[in-house]
């Protein structure tokens, strides 16, 4: 063999050397740092950077539980959940993070559970490797290779499918870039709060009486509430998992000069958040961070099975109804939160001139 033949062979095995050792290092995780992320309760969000310090391994523990709750005074639902609220929890991962999920699945339940992530590669987002029996557990790991906001639901197969998420089973992941988000110009922008809203569609179906029906377990019900979600006409669409859930006590909170990030989820159905008395300074639309926001928007939408971000800078204190802006289910139906925003007034921005005799402070704050 000449010199140039052994040249190419040794050429060629260390190119393979290389390659070999690249697709290792790619893959090996064990090096990485690893972060339990304690997931809470929406609206509120778990601890986290907003610009990332390094690719991680994010651990997260979610429990599928079934409850009955109370949608409405004296309504009764059976609600199959994450973590026992609607929505699930929000996750919070960085692009180029991986996500390692414990999926419990307590003996106490009565169906098997799993769950599809709309952010992550492969089968299914995760639902054909993640089914659990009751009494089962599963751990799953996938990387977060595109960023933005996106939905997680229960897919078992089936009409368990649509079941499952107008149960209440669905929640969001935020995969930021790595870099922390930018505006419509490219420049970095940090939030100073964020919240997460999930909206949910309940199809509760009636008696002959005209009154709500109960039932002694989830399934149940399952039958007639197929029935009435088959006519697509939902009997209650709300934020957070009730009525009101967002509002009064725990309403919403900001100071004036605070930019709020509001992530907003919808698994089944199309919505149009608006923020009364406020806009959409930067909306990522479809919930991409890769796109460039658009921006002053005065409502914006969130395609079913998908989750939006939007971020607005408050300039005046008092009252804001964040709601649907399909205003017979914001107000007939209950998709509608409250905001208490504290700080100075300025009368530059809005002044009332003249009050006409009728006016009544009080009542014109309070939606």
């Amino acid at each position: 063999m000449n010199n140039k033949a052994v040249q190419a062979v040794i050429g060629l095995g260390l190119l393979c050397f290389t390659a070999s050792v690249a697709f290792a290092a790619k893959h090996d995780i064990s090096k990485l740092p690893r972060v339990k992320q304690t997931l809470v309760a929406p609206p509120f969000v778990p601890e986290h950077d907003q610009v990332s310090k390094g690719p991680k391994v994010v651990e997260v523990t979610m429990e599928t539980i079934e409850k009955q709750i109370e949608i409405a005074p004296g309504v009764k639902y059976w609600a199959l959940t994450f973590n026992g609220t609607v929505p699930g929890p929000l996750i919070i991962v960085h692009e180029g993070d991986y996500v390692e999920l414990t999926l419990k699945n307590p003996k106490t339940s009565t169906m098997a559970h799993n769950v599809d992530f709309h952010a992550a590669t492969g089968a299914l987002g995760g639902a054909q490797l993640t089914l659990v029996q009751p009494g089962e557990e599963v751990v799953l790991r996938w990387k977060a290779l595109k960023n933005g906001v996106f939905v997680y639901h229960c897919a078992p197969g089936g009409t368990m499918i649509p079941f499952h998420v107008i149960s209440g089973m669905s929640g969001a992941i935020m995969v930021l870039p790595k870099d922390g988000l930018k505006d419509n110009k490219g420049k970095s922008v940090k939030y100073d709060r964020a919240y997460y809203i999930g909206e949910q569609d309940f199809y509760v179906p009636k008696g002959a009486d005209g009154k709500y029906k109960s039932y002694d377990q989830p399934a149940a019900g399952m039958a007639d509430i197929l029935g009435v979600a088959a006519g697509l006409i939902p009997s209650h669409v709300v934020f957070n998992g009730a009525v009101g859930a967002i509002t009064g006590d725990n309403a919403l909170k900001a100071k004036v000069g605070e930019k709020v990030l509001f992530i907003h989820s919808q698994a089944n159905r199309d919505s149009r958040p608006h923020l009364i008395g406020g806009h959409g300074d930067l909306v990522w639309q479809g919930g991409s961070f890769n796109d460039p926001p658009i921006t002053n928007q005065e409502t914006w939408f969130v395609p079913g099975g998908a989750a939006v971000a939007a971020l607005y800078d408050f300039k005046m204190p008092g009252l804001y109804v964040y709601l649907s802006h399909n205003l017979i289910e914001a107000v007939l139906l209950g998709a509608a939160a409250h905001m208490n925003v504290e700080g100075e007034w300025d009368n530059d921005i809005m002044e009332q001139l003249k009050k006409p005799a009728s006016f009544n402070k009080d009542a014109a704050m309070d939606h």
